[in-house]
């Protein structure tokens, strides 16, 4: 067995474990982990857009003097899923910002400006020698810390394996996208714009892929487990653009996940169940949305013991609403998903087979069963 294999293994492992984690108090996740908190910029620092935007305009920077009073109130709405901005607030601007080439693989880092005050790190990993590669886009749960893999030769070589590009980035406040906003929210507390703006960003991912021009954006697909494959189904429901998604644990089901879920204190529940912040939240559930993902490519993957983030109520209503070409997977138990799937290095098989990535024999036909 090959060093980084083993590596890879066990990163997936403990990506897995992150699951499974016990609820925390935003303010306890900040003292512990100050790096993630950035204080917002002093007034005197800020542009006047930035002052003006509430950190929800698009279009980085604006000057308002030149826009017109209509144009000024045009605001993004998170509670919707399609990106329903005016033209002249798009994309904004993005620049690479590191490139660094390896033997079977580039990894650029590109800073994404598509808001005000939000810049977004992107990773692009682009396979050597393919021209026009399938590309799998992947967002990591609330708290993942995913950037910190992204970074990694090991991991990133394992994303490309089969020649296809793969594309990482953090959701909206997590990681560090946690900045400019009281240290008493977090990401639950702004389900509604946690959960919109970042479907929003996977459009203007692809719109930026599309632009770039170096991946076959006929074969698209997006990698989600905890919150970040919550965002995965909607964004699918968005944007016919995304031919597969594969869904590990998701969030949803919102009524039975607020209730139970172990990531809320009960300090903070009874706020959660309050029907104007049930309403908040009600467009973005995925039980509404999986329905509508009959012509895409799902698999839809839940681990039945030892979740304590996802309550068994919320995993059975998301699963009802899956469509019937979705393929369902069940573990046991973590044990079982750590020793057959994790540790095997098999996760994204499925993913990359669905975008016609070419696996050796003996992977295709493990990816074709649970």
């Amino acid at each position: 067995m090959r060093s980084f294999d083993l590596f890879v293994r066990i990163r997936l492992a403990s990506l897995v474990a992150l699951l499974f984690v016990v609820g925390r108090s935003p303010k306890a996740s900040a003292q512990q982990n100050p790096a993630e908190t950035k204080p917002a910029a002093p007034a005197s620092d800020r542009s006047p857009a930035q002052l003006d935007s509430g950190n929800n305009n698009f279009g980085h920077p604006l000057n308002l003097d030149t826009l017109t009073p209509s144009t000024k109130l045009v605001k993004e709405d998170w509670s919707v899923l399609p990106v329903t901005m005016p033209p002249q607030y798009l994309p904004g601007h993005d620049d690479i910002i590191n490139t660094a080439i390896f033997p079977d693989f580039r990894r650029e880092l590109v800073q994404a400006h598509w808001r005000d005050n939000d810049p977004i790190d992107l990773y692009v990993m682009l396979p050597k020698g393919v021209e026009k590669p399938p590309v799998v886009l992947y967002l990591y749960s609330y708290a993942s810390k995913s950037s910190e893999l992204y970074k990694s030769f090991d991991y990133d070589k394992y994303l490309v394996k089969y020649g296809v590009a793969a594309v990482a980035f953090e959701s909206a406040l997590a990681g560090d996208r946690y900045h400019d906003i009281a240290q008493t929210k977090w990401f639950v507390s702004e389900l509604q714009r946690s959960i919109g703006t970042t479907v929003h960003d996977v459009q203007l991912v692809l719109n930026y892929l599309e632009k770039r021009g170096d991946v076959d954006m006929t074969r698209v697909g997006i990698f989600g487990d905890g919150s970040g494959a919550t965002i995965a189904a909607l964004a699918a429901a968005a944007d016919p653009r995304i031919k597969a998604v594969d869904l590990l644990n998701p969030w949803g089901d919102w009524p039975d996940w607020l209730a139970e879920s172990a990531l809320i204190s009960k300090e903070e529940r009874p706020k959660f169940l309050k029907p104007e912040f049930l309403k908040s939240v009600e467009n973005l559930d995925p039980v509404k949305w999986l329905p509508t993902l009959r012509n895409t490519r799902v698999r839809l993957e839940y681990i039945e013991k030892g979740i304590t983030v996802t309550p068994a109520a919320a995993m059975e209503r998301v699963e009802a609403a899956a469509p019937p070409n979705a393929k369902i997977v069940h573990y046991e138990s973590k044990q079982e998903f750590f020793q057959n799937v994790a540790m095997k290095g098999t996760s994204l098989d499925w993913i990359k087979e669905q975008l016609g990535a070419q696996l050796p024999t003996e992977a295709a036909t493990a990816a074709k069963v649970p």
